[in-house]
């Protein structure tokens, strides 16, 4: 099951204390430069005007940071920020009642906003662009619409579908970021500055094993560290180093390139059973019984991003660097 993975990048239970490693800062948030950057202009020019940043679009894979730059941009402004999130807003009035209650300067974050129902959707139009709510009195011909004015806000919306946005709603945003996977060093000093919080010892080589099997997501890297921890304590050892790092995560069926035992058979499956492939989603999901969704926004992502797998119009193939890694001899087809 799904919250079994320990590198998958979505929430689950063990991450319940995740809050507590969140960056409050833009110093002590390492990566997304070109966006960091970006941002301090803005929020520095919304200061001098003294008004409201403009509404911010967070867009990318879980686990990368969005509810955590949502936190540092309501910190920089010195705003209140209200969190909630798209399947939480069923209907227009529970959006109204959020809307009427914040303060002016305040932030709004919806996580998840391309899950919003049209209904709620269109609410936001005129909230977004004019700070008002158009609400309907009556209904028929007796119907009226009153409109009431919106203290000033800024609504920072996440998603991790950029697509399943409607264009109205996307055009409303006046700054659009979209984070990036994260490289080894980045992690690296995420993996070292939430060691210094949680009080773990771990030297440089530790904190490298730890970011290398991460796959770009500080929130795997998060997860790791605290599990490795639990292994070097068992073990009697005080400090993380490369080698307990690598048994912990050899333990956990994590191999060097961050590949879970869900991966990897999901590779072996289309290798030894479709030969390499293709093999339609439908059938391959059936094959390791797993719902299809899950396979591609859970799994896939990032087989294709190593290039271990390819979307072909006939199905997925398996390329050469997949056997390569699983050291399973390559024929030509």
């Amino acid at each position: 099951m799904e919250e079994e993975r320990f590198v998958t990048p979505t929430f689950i239970k063990n991450d319940q204390n995740e809050a507590g490693l969140r960056p409050k800062v833009f110093d002590e948030y390492f990566g997304q430069e070109k966006i960091k950057q970006n941002l301090k202009v803005f929020i520095e020019a919304a200061k001098l005007r003294q008004e409201p940043i403009d509404h911010v679009l967070l867009a990318g894979p879980p686990g990368l940071g969005k509810t955590t730059l949502a936190g540092i941009i309501a910190s920089e402004m010195g705003a209140n920020i209200r969190i909630t999130s798209g399947p939480a807003i069923e209907k227009a009035g529970d959006l109204a009642a959020i809307l009427t209650n914040i303060d002016e300067n305040d932030i709004l974050f919806i996580d998840e906003i391309h899950r919003l129902n049209r209904s709620v959707e269109e609410i936001l139009y005129p909230a977004m662009e004019d700070f008002a709510l158009d609400i309907i009195i009556g209904k028929g011909p007796s119907a009226k619409t009153i409109r009431l004015d919106l203290n000033r806000f800024t609504l920072i919306g996440a998603t991790t579908k950029t697509g399943m946005l409607s264009s109205p709603l996307r055009d409303r945003f006046g700054v659009s970021c979209r984070l990036e996977m994260y490289s080894a060093d980045e992690l690296s000093m995420i993996v070292k500055r939430s060691s210094k919080i949680l009080g773990i010892n771990i030297n440089e080589y530790g904190a490298n094993e730890i970011a290398s099997r991460s796959r770009g997501t500080p929130r795997i890297a998060n997860r790791l560290l605290r599990r490795i921890r639990d292994f070097a304590q068992v073990e009697g050892v005080d400090v993380i180093t490369s080698e307990i790092a690598d048994y912990g995560l050899l333990k956990l069926e994590i191999d060097k390139i961050g590949l879970d035992n869900i991966d990897r058979a999901i590779l072996k499956t289309i290798i030894i059973k479709f030969n390499g492939g293709p093999v339609g989603l439908e059938t391959l999901a059936a094959s390791i019984n797993e719902e299809k969704d899950t396979i591609e926004d859970v799994y896939e992502p990032y087989l294709l991003q190593l290039g271990f797998l390819q979307k072909t119009p006939k199905g997925r193939c398996v390329t050469i660097h997949a056997y390569e890694h699983l050291n399973i001899p390559y024929e030509n087809k």
